[in-house]
């Protein structure tokens, strides 16, 4: 139960939670049982820190449900840190200081290191983003750049030619960028071609349906407004389970960098 599912006070039953949390491995939050977090710039938001470093991500991620008048006129961000913002449901006003952009839901915007983002809700019921932040690993030669879009507007690709699992890319393939967004479907009954494991860590957020994810081997059922963590390295497969909705999760993925020794 909890702030989010608007369900609090005493209950009937056991306590009981669907959260597995195994820190520099992966880690499981369902709605059930997350708090909110008080972020100093942040006004009239209901704001829940998912993934830090004390869970070993290099990122941090947010879920934010931003009231009537909700805002962040400090400015997100810091100097060597990039920032990406995805709009879940609702409107949301992006501006990096010198240019605004209205966003509706499925928009995004990025926006590189050093340039602070700025937000506010842009209507009067609630509008609920996903955010993001990460310290920028520099490229000589190459750097990263703004990038406004929404994900409604974009072709998806088969993902490893399977018709029923279909990929959007949200940021360039240009190597100035040292991660990338994506958003990843299955229908149901459509799963991963095999367990991946690779050296990229990933935070993803359940946009819809319902699944059974595959981290470190064991199995374990997911839907709707969870939130799963996955370090380097960690097996990870899902396959989609349910009627008539896809799985379909918002994940981050460090990438077009040679690990550091």
């Amino acid at each position: 139960m909890g702030y989010k599912n608007n369900n609090t006070g005493y209950r009937d039953g056991l306590l009981e939670s669907r959260a597995v949390i195994k820190r520099h491995n992966y880690a499981l939050l369902p709605h059930d049982g997350l708090v909110k977090n008080v972020v100093p710039g942040f006004e009239n938001c209901e704001v829940t820190i998912l993934a830090s470093p004390k869970l070993g991500a290099s990122f941090v991620d947010y879920i934010i449900s931003m009231k009537a008048g909700g805002k962040n006129v400090q400015g997100f961000g810091a100097e060597g840190v990039e920032t990406f913002v995805y709009v879940m449901a609702g409107k949301l006003k992006v501006s990096d200081g010198t240019e605004s952009h209205e966003l509706e839901t499925g928009g995004y915007v990025y926006l590189p290191a050093g340039v602070l983002m700025h937000l506010e809700n842009n209507q009067e019921a609630d509008t609920e983003i996903f955010l993001y932040k990460k310290r920028y690993e520099p490229l000589e030669g190459h750097k990263a750049h703004k990038v406004v879009g929404n994900s409604n507007d974009l072709v998806p690709s088969e993902y490893e030619g399977m018709k029923d699992v279909l990929l959007w890319d949200l940021l360039p393939t240009d190597i100035g960028f040292d991660m990338n967004f994506h958003i990843l479907s299955f229908e149901p009954g459509a799963s991963h071609g095999y367990i991946e494991t690779h050296v990229q860590e990933h935070g993803a957020y359940i946009l819809s349906g319902q699944g059974m994810y595959n981290l470190d081997n064991d199995w374990m059922p997911v839907e709707k407004g969870d939130y799963i963590f996955m370090g380097a390295y960690v097996p990870q497969a899902a396959y989609a389970v349910g009627r008539g909705e896809p799985l379909r999760y918002l994940y981050s993925k460090d990438c077009n960098r040679d690990p550091k020794i």
